[in-house]
Parts: structure tokens; C-alpha cells; sequence
């Protein structure tokens, strides 16, 4: 039914393929146009968009080391480094 296609890419010229499923998944969605931008432009264009996330830095409650986080830290609650973070996950 589908066959993988080679197209290019309008954005940067480079060759990608339009596999069989995604020809079935856009199929399923009712579109009708193939992309015309490959997969690194289609999500350089997604991302252009959305504005930087602002970054603070604090010191791991656990380790001491200091840490990167997506948000502004309180003096009541505790941060944690990646690391330190993802045992205390694992640990349950």
C-alpha cells in the first residue's frame, strides 16, 4: 500500500524519508499534503517560537554541589542536583 519516499527538504535541501508509516499515520489524520521540511528543520522551526526557559542556580540539599533548575528556589523546600535527584526516584 505505502512505500517509503525520498523527498527534499525545502528548508535546508537535504534528502529525507517519508517512511511507509508516517505516509499510514498522516493518512489516519487526514492529511493530505507530504512535509516538506525534514524532521531537524520541521523541529528548529517548532522551537524557534518558544522563548528560553529561565534557568536558577542553587545547591544540592544531598551532594552540596550546585545545581541547575528550571525554577526559583525557596528557602523552605529542598533542591537537588540531577543526580542526587534521580536516586532519590529510584529509591521510591
Amino acid at each position: 500500500m505505502f512505500e517509503d519516499k525520498t523527498l527534499i527538504c525545502k528548508e535546508c535541501g537535504a534528502e529525507f524519508v517519508f517512511t511507509a508509516g508516517e505516509q499510514e499515520f498522516y493518512a489516519s489524520k487526514g492529511f493530505v499534503n507530504e512535509p516538506q521540511r525534514c524532521k531537524a528543520c520541521r523541529d528548529n522551526r517548532k522551537n524557534a517560537s518558544k522563548p528560553e526557559k529561565e534557568m536558577f542556580t542553587a545547591t544540592c540539599a544531598s551532594c552540596g554541589k550546585e545545581a541547575k533548575v528550571p525554577f526559583r528556589p525557596r528557602e523552605d523546600r529542598p533542591v537537588y542536583c540531577s543526580e542526587c535527584f534521580a536516586k532519590m526516584k529510584e529509591e521510591g
